[in-house]
């Protein structure tokens, strides 16, 4: 099948309200279509059911999935147009800024009380579209970003969502794990060297250390890399690459899953503090942003979780991004908010033609 082909069943299948998933893992240029043959709204709590799971950031053992045994799926090479790269220009909501810098104050405040060494705080902002199809935000999306994880998910009981994460949660292969730690976010620039401060090196170690901790009671072999500057789109991150064995007949991908989500990237350390915390504060509800998602094979012996970041919701003509950064004790409010802007560009240049 061509890739002209797979999208007009993607259009169809939202069209008729059925749910569908397309996606392409990190580096690949190959993409992968599942087309649900109904609307029926399928859960799995063992992640042991061959398909695409979709869980949300308060995951409570359960996920949502589209199940490989009642769905059509398709491969094919997809194709890559050319399309602009240019920032979109983001009118300044003052309101929305001074609340956001109010809750970063907030969160600093709570740091400096030893609460937490890390909370990650988040926001989403609204954008009306103009013309939107799922033919073209196809198109736009597997046209940029070759390194991260891309997909369009749809179930009419979730709504459209798609994104373009950097992040791995957890990949596995029988015995084998592969996890990463990411933190630290600067924009892309043509110069050299990169620099990281101390508080992106920091915040770095924490969120290593605190992966690596909830991993030792499921892991007989843990292996840290050194860290190193990872690009996702215009974006520049420290990325951490943490590998090792599973325990046999100890951890399955449950246990490993309930390990490690949601990571001190997306949520904070102390986790339990952290997660009440942006619960309580943040005023609303993450849904599947910073939640995971992926394709489950072999029974749950072989599968590739990722974080839900750098994503957005469609609703109709109306398009949510949400964007977050982590912050710590070396944080700088007005740093914070200029992060977040400059993570909204990862999902506005995919829709750039219908804004």
């Amino acid at each position: 099948m061509d890739f002209n082909l797979l999208i007009e069943k993607a259009s169809k299948q939202y069209k008729n309200e059925l749910p569908f998933v397309i996606f392409s893992m990190p580096e690949s240029e190959s993409a992968t279509i599942l087309l649900q043959k109904d609307n029926h709204f399928y859960t799995d709590v063992k992640l042991t059911n061959n398909g695409f799971v979709f869980a949300p950031f308060e995951y409570k053992e359960t996920v949502f999935y589209i199940p490989e045994n009642d769905s059509e799926i398709f491969h094919c090479q997809y194709l890559k147009e050319d399309i602009d790269l240019n920032p979109v220009n983001v009118s300044k909501d003052i309101k929305e800024r001074n609340l956001y810098i109010k809750l970063l104050d907030k969160t600093i405040e709570n740091i400096k009380k030893r609460r937490a060494q890390k909370i990650v705080i988040s926001r989403y902002k609204d954008f009306v579209l103009e013309n939107f199809s799922v033919e073209k935000l196809i198109r736009q999306l597997f046209s940029v970003y070759s390194n991260a994880f891309k997909y369009v998910w749809y179930h009419p009981e979730t709504g459209l969502w798609c994104g373009a994460t950097p992040e791995t949660l957890v990949q596995v292969e029988n015995d084998s794990f592969k996890t990463m730690a990411l933190a630290g976010t600067q924009p892309f620039t043509n110069k050299e060297p990169i620099f990281w401060g101390p508080k992106e090196l920091d915040e770095q170690q924490l969120v290593t250390d605190a992966i690596t901790t909830s991993l030792q009671k499921v892991t007989s072999v843990l292996k840290v890399s050194n860290p190193h500057t990872h690009r996702a789109g215009s974006l520049l991150h420290l990325r951490t690459d943490i590998t090792g064995i599973l325990k046999r007949g100890k951890a399955t991908l449950t246990t490993i899953t309930a390990a490690v989500h949601p990571t001190p990237a997306v949520c904070g350390s102390p986790r339990k503090f952290a997660k009440d915390f942006i619960i309580e504060n943040e005023g609303y509800d993450r849904e599947f942003y910073t939640g995971f998602l992926g394709p489950i094979m072999d029974n749950g012996a072989s599968a590739s979780l990722m974080v839900n970041l750098r994503c957005m919701k469609i609703v109709g003509n109306n398009a949510r991004l949400f964007v977050g950064g982590g912050i710590t004790l070396g944080s700088q409010p007005n740093e914070e908010w200029q992060e977040t802007q400059n993570k909204l560009q990862t999902m506005l240049q995919v829709l750039k033609p219908m804004l």
